[in-house]
């Protein structure tokens, strides 16, 4: 690849590089290169037409936000997703045991902790350490 920026970039490398090559050879060269540059050209003019739509489409939506009397900030804050109301909050322990001198407590949700599941095993049952 840096040869070929080489080459792009000093005509008179070009030249001799191109010394070395016979008439076919060249022109096979020229005809890949031809191409090459049609498809990137094809892909320029695509980007372009794709980013020319994008902005017709933003303008769209500002004409519409402007109509409806709210400004870009309101907009963004009133279509942001709502957080669940109880997403990050704690939640009270629902049962408490004292095993060894200390307090164990557990709100009841998820695994069963290890004190919990043995006091359970024993024959104990759940009302017993619920919190009231």
């Amino acid at each position: 690849m840096s040869l070929l920026l080489e080459l792009a970039g000093n005509k008179a490398k070009a030249r001799a590089a191109a010394k070395e090559l016979t008439v076919a050879q060249l022109e096979n060269l020229i005809a890949g290169f031809t191409n090459a540059l049609e498809k990137v050209k094809e892909e320029e003019e695509a980007r372009l037409a794709e980013e020319a739509e994008k902005s017709a489409r933003a303008e769209e939506i500002a004409q519409l936000i402007a109509k409806s009397g709210l400004t870009m900030e309101e907009v963004a804050l009133l279509s942001t997703p709502k957080n669940s109301a109880n997403k990050g909050k704690t939640v009270e322990p629902k049962y408490r045991l004292e095993a060894n001198g200390q307090t164990h407590e557990w709100t009841g949700r998820g695994r069963t902790p290890k004190v919990f599941q043995e006091y359970f095993d024993a024959g104990n049952s759940r009302e017993s350490v619920e919190i009231k």
